[in-house]
């Protein structure tokens, strides 16, 4: 019995490390998502990626970059962008930079991560959207696919989470409450549909500081390229926000596995899951989904490959990259940040249960 509970002191203590570090960057990033809901107008994106052309391809992976959704909420907002005119391509782009990264995951990735890899996984969620959508608006067959009132009903049958954005009515309101409204948003709504991942990538990160040693990842993943082929098989069935990837990613890093392969993980974890890829298939087409996969994992691959070579060049072992030296103990503001984010994320997932409770 006092065995386990050892045990049970190094994961939590492990994962209280990793959500100290991270805390302060995830409150700030909910912060950045809540002035986006606020200030961004709705129809801001739909008005911008209207045909098929290379510039709404572009536009739509741009855009997706700083959008704070999971794999499930994009997909009613890729949705609603293909019933009001969106070509294949642009959704495509869409469904792909949106979840892969997002302000509150790349403030995370500074914090628990490097600063390097901080840049190259928006820059590279940003390609491999921009490479899906070309592939998938050249493969586009003439014919049309479901018509738009079959895609807003699967959609919206995929996902119920507080992240899917709904239709309210456009009402002019003020500064402080649009402000209010957003703040609202990113630290209820948002929180209620990515606090719980959030928390289970930390305690899994605990898991795996106290498990898994670097002995086992040098015997498993040693070989760099066997290394991402593993990450690939493991990220693209998983459920995996980008927020909640990189705790993960990090420890696994901090044992020994090269910047690829976390790149890897990083980037196919949060775009592909089984569970959102049927309702992919019906807003895309299946043909277009199998499209999809195939850039993905050709530009995780690609990616990772060149990020290992990137930091050989500058003098790093990929094995050894993140150094925990570089972690410092938490101060005041990083108890104080674990302390409030615990708080919210209970405060907003606790009146899910109330509110089942009387159904």
């Amino acid at each position: 019995m006092e065995a386990l509970f050892d045990v049970f002191y190094e994961v939590f203590y492990a994962s209280w490390g990793v959500l100290q570090e991270s805390a302060p960057y995830v409150l700030l990033g909910f912060f950045i998502a809540g002035l986006f809901k606020a200030f961004l107008p709705r129809d801001f994106i739909t008005r911008h990626l209207g045909g098929s052309n290379m510039s709404s391809i572009v536009k739509a992976s741009a855009f997706g970059v700083p959008v704070p959704l999971c794999s499930c909420g994009v997909l009613p907002a890729a949705a609603g962008l293909k019933e009001q005119g969106a070509g294949k391509g642009a959704v495509t782009s869409f469904l792909i930079s949106t979840p892969e990264t997002g302000v509150d995951s790349i403030a995370v990735t500074y914090a628990l991560l490097d600063p390097f890899m901080t840049v190259i996984r928006p820059v590279v969620s940003f390609f491999t959207a921009v490479a899906a959508g070309i592939s998938v608006a050249f493969t586009e067959k003439k014919e049309n696919g479901a018509k738009p009132s079959d895609l807003a009903v699967s959609s919206g049958s995929s996902c119920d989470s507080s992240c899917c954005y709904g239709h309210d009515a456009v009402v002019k309101q003020s500064v402080a409450d649009k402000l209010k409204g957003g703040m609202t948003f990113a630290f209820t709504d948002l929180l209620q549909d990515i606090g719980k991942w959030f928390l289970v990538g930390i305690v899994l990160a605990g898991m795996i500081s106290v498990f898994i040693s670097p002995e086992t990842i040098s015997r498993y993943f040693g070989n760099e390229y066997l290394s991402m082929v593993l990450m690939l098989a493991i990220a693209i069935p998983l459920y995996v926000c980008a927020t909640a990837s990189t705790p993960i990613a990090a420890a696994l890093a901090l044992k020994g596995i090269s910047p690829g392969a976390a790149l890897v993980f990083l980037l196919a974890g949060p775009a592909t899951n089984v569970a959102s890829l049927t309702v992919v298939s019906r807003i895309l087409g299946k043909r277009a989904v199998a499209v999809y996969l195939v850039v993905i994992i050709v530009m995780s691959f690609a990616a990772g490959m060149l990020v290992n070579y990137f930091y050989a060049y500058l003098g790093f072992d990929i094995a050894n990259w993140i150094q925990k030296g570089a972690h410092q103990e938490g101060g005041v503001v990083a108890v104080g940040s674990s302390v409030i984010l615990l708080v919210l994320i209970a405060r907003s997932v606790l009146p899910l249960k109330k509110n089942g409770a009387h159904k």
